[in-house]
C-alpha cells in the first residue's frame, strides 16, 4: 500500500530542483522568476509544484539533485546541455550591456569604438564576455575591478558568483561605466533603476581565430535522460503555457527573443 501511495503522490506533483538562495532565478520564498515559471509548468501538467530546495548554487543541480533522483525537472537549462534531456525551448536569452541612460558612450556591440573609453567594465569570468574582453585587450585593465565585485574571494576549486545586483548597482552609482551580464540574471535589477538601460549584444561575435562566441542561448526545461514520459508531457503542455511564461519574462524585464528553429 505504501508503494502505491508514493506513486499516486508522484503523479500529482512535479518535483522541481531549485536553489534556495539564487535570485533573481530562484529563492525559497518562491520570488524567483523561474519559481513562477515552474508553477505555470506544473499547472499546465495538471500537477502541484513541489520545490526541492538546495543551498548549493544551481550549477550543481544536475549532479547533486536531478541525477540523485531528489527532484525531476530543472527550469532554465541551455537547450544544448547534453547531460540531460531538454524540452523544446520556450525562449532565447541574450547577453546584454548595462549602461546609464545618460552615458555619453555609445556602446551597442563589441565593435563599438567607445568600448575603449569605458572603465571600469564589470563582467563575469568564464562567460562569453571574458572571451571578448580578452580579444579586445580589455581584460587585464578590468580584472582587478571584477575581482572586487566578489570582495576578492579566491575562485580556485570553488564556485564564486558575481552578485548580479551589485554589478548593476555599480553602474547606477557611476562606479562603473559598463557591465556585461546575462539578461535573465540582471534584468530585474536594471528594470528597478530608471537611470539604467540594457542593450542586447548582437549574436555575431567571434574569437581572434574566427571561432564563434555565442551570446544568445535557447532555454529549456530539463529532466533525466531516461525520463522520456515526463519530457513528452512537458512538450505537450508547453504550447498551452507559453503565453503565461512569456508574461513572467516580460514582467521580469527580460528582453524576449523567440528560440531558433532546429537546424
Amino acid at each position: 500500500m505504501a508503494e502505491d501511495a508514493s506513486k499516486t503522490a508522484n503523479a500529482s506533483t512535479l518535483r522541481i530542483c531549485a536553489a534556495a538562495k539564487e535570485l533573481p532565478y530562484s529563492a525559497d520564498d518562491r520570488s524567483g522568476f523561474e519559481n513562477k515559471i515552474a508553477e505555470i509548468l506544473a499547472d499546465g501538467l495538471g500537477r502541484k509544484a513541489e520545490f526541492v530546495w538546495s543551498q548549493k548554487p544551481a550549477i550543481y543541480a544536475v549532479r547533486d539533485q536531478l541525477d540523485k533522483n531528489l527532484c525531476d525537472v530543472i527550469i532554465g537549462t541551455d537547450t544544448s546541455d547534453d547531460r540531460v534531456l531538454t524540452s523544446k525551448p520556450y525562449y532565447r536569452a541574450a547577453y546584454v550591456f548595462i549602461q546609464r541612460k545618460d552615458s555619453p558612450l555609445k556602446i551597442d556591440s563589441w565593435n563599438s569604438p567607445d568600448l575603449a573609453k569605458a572603465h571600469p567594465i564589470g563582467f563575469v569570468q568564464g562567460t562569453p564576455a571574458e572571451v571578448m574582453m580578452t580579444k579586445l585587450d580589455l581584460y587585464n585593465d578590468n580584472i582587478n575591478y571584477v575581482s572586487s565585485l566578489t570582495n576578492f574571494k579566491d575562485k580556485r576549486n570553488s564556485y564564486t558568483r558575481v552578485p548580479p545586483e551589485r554589478m548593476v548597482v555599480e553602474v547606477a552609482e557611476k562606479k562603473s561605466d559598463l557591465a556585461v551580464g546575462f539578461a535573465p540574471e540582471v534584468a530585474r535589477y536594471v528594470k528597478a533603476n530608471d537611470a539604467l538601460k540594457m542593450i542586447v549584444i548582437p549574436d555575431d561575435n567571434v574569437r581572434s581565430d574566427g571561432v564563434p562566441v555565442p551570446h544568445h542561448f535557447d532555454q529549456s526545461f530539463a529532466v533525466r535522460k531516461d525520463d522520456k514520459d515526463l519530457m513528452a508531457a512537458i512538450n505537450t503542455a508547453l504550447p498551452k503555457v507559453q503565453t503565461k511564461i512569456e508574461a513572467v519574462l516580460k514582467d521580469e524585464g527580460i528582453p524576449f527573443e523567440a528560440p531558433q528553429p532546429p537546424t
